[in-house]
């Protein structure tokens, strides 16, 4: 479309009318042209007689129909001279707008000089009258005012909402009826052209977004070729003296549906974008968006000036996609509506498209106006991936814009995101070759491999991502090893571990050397022959004390959201967990692994967190093994448990302690071997089957541009990178599940357990000083008949270094009715009193513990069930278990 003819209306200079071709080639000036005084001519359709004021000849046009037509009417030289009204044409200053909205816009015709005002409609006939409106309808339908037809007053074309809207026109008075309705209903596609061409302006502005900027240059394409069917009207004006105002109704009937469509197109963003007034105003649903872009301007440097603040409803990218689509899919009944918005959206789609190839086939996103679906956090960085316990580099570096989604997208979008997030990881570990041009890739919605051009790009990142970390990093590698260190599989690197570090591990949490500790670690994993010494991995490994108990951590996670929502290992500063004031090195020991980029997206630090978690759970497990193990050495070695007292009541007492110990050992011993053998292993084989299942699919068949065709999978569910990484933390959850660690009924229960055994191991020298007090046999210093001399001179030395060390102790012998001077009789039954109490509590707790064992395999866990069974031979022959035997001593359990 041209910008021809687009002058405001010339007045007349003669009383004769040049020729039609002559005046065609007089008015076609350019839309910027400058002038100062323009002359007047007059335009004549054809050659013709002049014509009097009250002519009635056959479709002659009026000499004098333009607002500056009056010289030669016999009234003006009756008048005085007109002050001079000399407008100017003029560049407005520099702004960010678009070159063609900085000519400065005419003025009104309501301020011209009364000398200048055309003849009324009323003097003139009925064909004068026609001539006069198609006339000034040409220049109506260019958005200027003609003579007789001119803006309604409620209109101010220099306010921009008002153009944005349209103008309002007004007809002068005296029309004649035939012509009025005819002529108010061309009205319409003016108001529209001059409303287009505001929204062209102002919607090409930079905030705006490419995909606005790619539909105004579609818009104004078709506004150009209206302004050459304006054009060629007026040239037909101008030489067909048969041409009426019904013949123009019927020329611009196609472009008029057709401006009324992309009119309603225009006005439905411009609610959204909030530029004019919306009935239904909406919330933006952008906010977050905004705030975070403030957040990056400001991070970059950036002014937060009015000018570089964008609006909070601009309507652009995917919505502008969404509204175009909405709307051909209404209008699909309507064939040119439809191939108007067909163009209107492959146009409008080719700036989202190239986004949309440079995220698939590239990882990248070059998206400056904020349009895309994916959305990127900048702020989130690659290197504080060793302190995000949320996965947040995974999950919120690279998120979608969910109320941005173009229609054609929204069944795809996951896809779209994971294949863009799966190439940008292998683009940082120099995989992928930017500087590549994309070829032979779709350019807009509408093209028919579309859909198949984003499943595609999907499944070459999936393929290139796992092939990464299967083979270059090897992350089967890696996760045996963490099988190693963090479920003691095997164990006996860890065991010598512990026997050299037991006098460190001992002092409180405060004062261990961790330096120390890891020397030793390292020194236990090169030990040779060990199995873990082969292992490529073991720098990673590192030595830590955690001063908080694993219960409090646990309950804290249990009680936030639980351990699969993943929120809650993000401890937050205002809520402090506080320290195990008596925590020592054997209860706050905890190993952490090093995991370089990208296996640090699969084993991230929220999954080494439930490493970790069931480490120190094994490893309390192991350690209360060892101390009951030292406890039951204790019994079958010491003097004083081994001698038979000729006190019988003595003798049951010891059994009593035997037995408990005994009990304690097969709870430890059986709840150790259910979490390694039935629930870590079973399910580590799965994860290790899935693994497998993933590598044979990716050594599929390689295409010839690289891309790999998996194999048909064996699973129902499709093997991708996230699929992968959601395996390996269900892996996690359900071990942590079935551990027991996740519910805090269980864990509250299970701790009190612990407590008790920890307690009656600790207490064990107390027990054996009482014991010694307690027996005839061992008071005095005659050797029993039933003892040999090498037992009787050891145990002489035994009692010797505890009369030295016993100013010292701290083993709370006051506390536990230790005095001297106490009968036999009272003494022993304090003993028997304290074996009550810990078999009570410990038969108690254990028997809640089966009930609410039982309670949750029926509900949640059935795996529960095996645990159970194990744990009830622990309970047998108590009151609890509703099996009390009549005498308790009936086993002896020394040997145990």
């Amino acid at each position: 479309m041209g910008s021809s003819a687009t002058l405001a209306p010339t007045q007349s200079t003669s009383q004769t009318r040049p020729t039609s071709r002559t005046l065609v080639n007089e008015r076609r000036p350019t839309k910027v042209q400058v002038t100062t005084r323009e002359p007047t001519m007059a335009r004549s359709g054809r050659n013709a007689d002049p014509l009097s004021a009250g002519s009635d000849n056959l479709k002659s046009r009026p000499r004098n129909v333009e607002s500056r037509a009056t010289r030669g009417d016999s009234r003006a030289a009756e008048l005085p001279p007109p002050a001079p009204w000399e407008p100017a044409a003029s560049l407005l200053p520099h702004t960010s707008a678009p070159l063609a909205s900085r000519v400065s816009i005419p003025p009104v015709a309501s301020s011209a000089p009364q000398a200048l005002q055309p003849r009324l409609l009323a003097e003139l006939s009925l064909n004068a009258q026609e001539a006069a409106i198609i006339e000034d309808l040409l220049f109506v339908f260019m958005g200027f005012e003609g003579q007789y037809i001119r803006f309604a007053k409620g209109y101010n074309p220099y306010e921009e909402r008002d153009r944005l809207s349209g103008p309002q026109w007004r007809i002068l008075s005296g029309l004649d009826p035939s012509l009025l309705d005819l002529t108010q209903s061309m009205l319409r596609m003016a108001s529209h052209y001059t409303a287009l061409e505001t929204f062209v302006d102002v919607q090409s502005r930079e905030e705006f977004g490419a995909v606005n900027h790619a539909l105004c240059a579609s818009i104004r394409r078709y506004l150009q070729e209206y302004l050459v069917m304006v054009v060629q009207l007026e040239t037909q004006f101008l030489n067909d003296k048969n041409f009426t105002l019904q013949q123009l109704n019927v020329h611009i009937l196609p472009s008029s549906h057709l401006m009324a469509q992309m009119y309603g197109l225009a006005l439905e963003l411009l609610k959204r974008n909030a530029l004019l007034d919306d009935d239904t105003d909406e919330s933006s649903d952008s906010s977050d968006d905004d705030f975070d872009h403030i957040i990056e301007q400001l991070r970059d440097g950036g002014d937060l000036v009015p000018g570089n603040m964008t609006g909070k409803k601009i309507c652009k990218g995917g919505v502008v996609l969404g509204l175009i689509t909405k709307r051909l899919e209404s209008l699909s009944g309507d064939p040119s509506a439809r191939v108007l918005l067909t163009t209107l959206l492959r146009d409008a789609s080719r700036p989202y498209m190239a986004m949309l190839n440079e995220w698939l086939h590239h990882g990248s996103i070059n998206d400056p106006h904020s349009e895309f679906l994916i959305k990127e956090q900048k702020s989130i960085r690659r290197d504080r991936l060793e302190q995000d316990y949320t996965d947040e580099y995974w999950e919120r570096r690279y998120t979608i814009r969910d109320h941005d989604v173009p229609p054609q997208l929204e069944a795809v979008k996951d896809k779209v995101l994971l294949a863009g997030k799966y190439l940008n990881v292998v683009r940082e570990c120099g995989g992928v070759d930017v500087s590549r041009k994309m070829q032979d890739v779709p350019t807009s919605f509408d093209d028919s491999r579309f859909l198949e051009n984003v499943s595609n790009a999907y499944a070459h990142a999936n393929g290139s991502l796992m092939q990464l970390l299967l083979t270059t990093h090897e992350l089967p590698a890696r996760l045996r090893s963490l099988k190693h260190y963090f479920f003691l599989d095997p164990s006996d690197y860890f065991n010598y571990f512990l026997e050299l570090g037991t006098s460190e591990l001992r002092k409180p949490v405060k004062v261990v050397n961790t330096g120390k500790l890891q020397s030793l670690l390292d020194l236990v994993l090169r030990q040779p022959g060990s199995i873990v010494c082969l292992d490529k991995f073991k720098e990673d490994v590192k030595v830590e004390m955690n001063e908080i108990t694993l219960l409090k951590s646990l309950q804290r996670v249990v009680n936030i959201t639980g351990i699969e929502q993943g929120e809650a290992l993000q401890l937050t500063s205002n809520q402090p967990l506080e320290g195990d004031k008596n925590a020592t090195g054997f209860t706050s020991l905890q190993l952490d692994y090093t995991v370089p980029f990208p296996v640090s997206l699969v084993i991230s630090r929220k999954t080494i967190w439930r490493y970790q978690a069931l480490f120190r759970y094994l490893l309390s497990l192991r350690y209360l093994e060892t101390q009951l193990s030292v406890t039951w050495y204790t019994h079958a070695s010491g003097t004083a448990w081994t001698h038979r007292s000729s006190n019988r009541m003595l003798e049951i007492w010891k059994r009593r302690v035997w037995t408990l110990r005994a009990r304690m050992l097969v709870f430890v011993q059986q709840l150790l071997y259910f979490c390694t053998a039935e629930v870590i292993e079973p399910n580590w084989q799965k994860l290790m089957n899935t693994l497998r299942d993933i590598e044979n699919n990716c050594a599929g068949v390689t295409t010839q541009d690289g891309t790999s065709t998996p194999r048909a999978s064996s699973s129902k569910k499709p093997h991708t990178v996230d699929g992968l990484m959601q395996e390996h933390v269900d892996f996690l959850d359900t071990c942590l599940k079935e551990c027991m660690l996740t519910n805090s009924k269980l864990l509250r229960i299970h701790s009190k357990l612990m407590q008790t055994c920890s307690i009656f191991a600790t207490y064990t020298n107390w027990l054996s000083r009482e014991l010694e007090k307690s027996d005839p046999d061992l008071t005095g210093n005659t050797k029993p008949g039933n003892m040999t001399d090498d037992q009787w001179r050891q145990f002489l030395v035994i009692r010797g270094e505890r009369k030295q060390q016993q100013p010292t102790s701290k083993d709370g012998d006051t506390n536990m009715g230790g005095e001297n001077d106490k009968t036999p009789e009272t003494r022993m039954n304090e003993l028997f009193e304290v074996i009550r109490k810990w078999e009570s509590n410990f038969s108690r707790h254990l028997q809640i513990l089966l009930d609410a064992l039982n309670h949750y395999a029926a509900t949640e866990t059935v795996v529960l069930l095996s645990l159970c069974a194990r744990l009830s031979t622990a309970n047998q022959g108590t009151e609890y278990a509703g099996l009390r035997s009549e005498e308790d001593g009936g086993h002896h359990g020394g040997g145990s």
